[in-house]
């Protein structure tokens, strides 16, 4: 019997945030969906952190994820900007918790590595590749790039699943306690 899943990708942001869902059987993947949400018509900062966790539930609650894979934000020069990444990816992060959906963090650079063997790839090399593994009409593809880079976190956990987990993974506090033993005092 082979094993079935459903991965959410999620590439979060505050102006645009890029989300994708594989299904997976055995060892088969298909694009069940891609998509943005568009977020700069919102000026207000905390409307559209209100507005990353009613999509990311809305997906969810649609295609039942069985894990969440979520670009981890990378350190830039604006501290400001990382941080409301940060609120973004958290949002997005509460989401799937709220629904106890296990949640993996993949730097930028791991994703790209993951599908392009490069890890200074651009989003358009991201995409083609992804294009190219998941057999998507060219008319199927989206112009925002954001859409490919949050199916290419979801297609590297594909790609992870089975390896031993070199990212943050935590299910929950009790997972991170028993998996952290030696660090946590008793």
């Amino acid at each position: 019997m082979q094993k079935e899943y459903i991965i959410l990708g999620i590439d979060p942001g505050t102006t645009v945030m890029g989300y994708g869902i594989l299904k997976v059987i055995g060892n088969k993947t298909e694009m069940l969906a891609m998509g943005v949400l568009e977020l700069k018509k919102y000026a207000n900062h905390y409307l559209k952190l209100q507005r990353i966790f009613a999509r990311t539930l809305s997906l969810i609650d649609e295609f039942h994820p069985d894990h969440l894979a979520i670009e981890a934000p990378f350190f830039g020069k604006n501290v400001q900007s990382m941080l409301k990444l940060g609120r973004a990816q958290g949002v997005a992060m509460s989401a799937a918790l709220f629904r106890d959906i296990p949640i993996t963090e993949y730097a930028p650079l791991k994703i790209k590595m993951a599908i392009t063997g490069n890890g200074n790839a651009s989003k358009e090399q991201v995409a083609d590749m992804l294009q190219r593994f998941l057999k998507i009409p060219k008319e199927n593809m989206l112009p925002q790039l954001d859409a490919t880079d949050g199916l290419a976190a979801a297609y590297c956990h594909f790609l992870q699943l089975g390896k031993p987990v070199s990212e943050k993974s935590y299910s929950g506090w009790k997972d991170y306690i028993a998996k952290n033993e030696d660090k946590v005092k008793k």
